[in-house]
């Protein structure tokens, strides 16, 4: 039995006059005590997956299941079972946070002692502030106390929608060491979150953009699937490097990559020389031209590009 299931959920929203699609036939398949990610940007439609999966909002069309329960037929259920941080900080800012923590493991018909082991290593980093207020704590402890939360009855999976949006980056390495520890637990994770870099650190990964998934696999599967060469290229004007590759006869792809761009040929032999010297001749100075490994964001862009979103 699969952790998750969603079968051709479709989902539109009304804004006014115009009907907003937020997504079209996704297919998900989370299996038990896996870290999956679903890496999109925002308006991919992640969030509105995650919602409908944590039986908060109902779909359009098509069926989706946590721990082989309906979650429209047995919602009650299914929330007795999960975890969910949302994406916005969403605990009571006048509480402190032990009384949030309490407030959370009542509800759920348990008490902070008896589940306190699942939670230590997260709490702990926190428990010095234990009598401050939560809306007076910084993003990175805002983080955790929520996680606390959503783990204080011990759920079955774990549905956390962009848990590291906003914080430092020393936060969010922390935040995956705390996932990867909760994993080991026995936890199934679903994670949504709009940085790449983070796919790296799931088992499996679904690329959703406009509302429908391009590719799910595991990291490295993804990032084999590029399949062609691929350069990184500089110069002293990113604006002019950019414009001058998109007009280069041998392009095929150019996108900027912070301070550079990435870019693949339609020739299968890719001349090097000959591009140096066509964008030199074009008055470019300080270009570098190397051969690079693709990630998963190279792969997401082709994947864009194939599915014309």
């Amino acid at each position: 039995m699969q952790a998750i299931e969603a079968i051709q959920i479709h989902k539109t929203y009304q804004n006014g006059k115009k009907v907003v699609t937020a997504l079209q036939g996704i297919d998900l398949h989370v299996k038990r005590g896996e870290l999956f990610g679903l890496i999109g940007p925002d308006g991919a439609g992640k969030t509105s997956l995650i919602r409908i999966i944590a039986t908060l909002l109902l779909a359009d069309k098509g069926q989706a299941s946590l721990d082989g329960l309906d979650v429209v037929k047995e919602y009650k259920a299914i929330r007795r079972r999960i975890g969910y941080m949302p994406g916005k900080f969403s605990l009571y800012p006048d509480l402190t946070v032990e009384e949030n923590l309490s407030f959370f493991a009542t509800i759920f018909g348990t008490t902070v002692k008896e589940n306190y082991a699942l939670i230590k290593d997260i709490y702990q980093q926190i428990e010095p502030f234990k009598k401050r207020r939560a809306g007076n704590l910084s993003g990175g402890m805002k983080q955790k106390l929520a996680l606390s939360c959503a783990l204080i009855h011990r759920p079955s999976v774990l549905l956390l929608d962009e848990p590291t949006t906003g914080v430092d980056a020393v936060s969010r390495k922390e935040f995956w060491q705390m996932l990867k520890q909760l994993q080991r637990e026995g936890i199934t994770i679903l994670v949504s979150t709009p940085y790449m870099d983070e796919a790296a650190l799931c088992d499996r990964v679904a690329l959703i953009q406009n509302g429908k998934i391009m590719r799910t696999d595991t990291p490295d599967n993804i990032v084999a699937s590029f399949g062609e060469p691929l350069w990184s290229i500089g110069g002293a004007s990113m604006h002019q490097l950019l414009q001058l590759l998109r007009d280069y006869p041998a392009t095929k792809t150019v996108f900027p990559f912070g301070e550079v761009c990435h870019w693949t040929s339609k020739e299968a032999d890719t001349d090097v020389d000959k591009l140096r010297i066509y964008l030199s001749k074009q008055g470019l100075g300080e270009i570098e031209i190397v051969s690079v490994s693709p990630g998963i964001e190279d792969v997401f862009m082709k994947l864009m590009l194939e599915h014309g979103a």
